[in-house]
């Protein structure tokens, strides 16, 4: 026997179904507000530690290497939040720890061939 159409049952569903999608939008929106706001810190921060022309390379190294430039980005940052960096990085300096880090996340290949026997 087919059960009668429930009109309620639908209605209170489209409305359960529009709840959701309104709070998941509401959480991506927060979501986007936080990570901006962060990234706002973010390159306060390093206006504040970098000389214009460091600020300069890193926008650079950004362009070609972002994992690397998003990784120096967040070690200064992190120095200058705990007090360890009180001073500003000139460009030399930066392209030392650019320099360094670049050489330490290179990966090294080697390969060993074999003849056949």
């Amino acid at each position: 026997m087919a059960e009668p159409y429930d009109e309620d049952a639908e209605l209170e569903e489209i409305r359960r179904r529009k709840l959701e999608e309104l709070q998941r939008r509401a959480a991506l929106e927060e979501e986007r507000k936080r990570r901006a706001e962060a990234e706002a810190l973010k390159q306060e921060i390093l206006r504040r530690i970098l000389t214009p022309k460091a600020r300069e390379r890193l926008a650079n190294v950004k362009l070609v290497r972002p994992e690397l430039a998003e990784f120096v980005e967040n070690q200064l940052v992190a120095l200058a939040q705990t007090g360890r960096l009180n001073r500003q990085i000139d460009d030399e300096e930066l392209k030392e720890i650019l320099a360094d880090l670049a050489s330490k996340l290179t990966k090294e290949y080697r390969f060993r061939f074999q003849e056949k026997k």
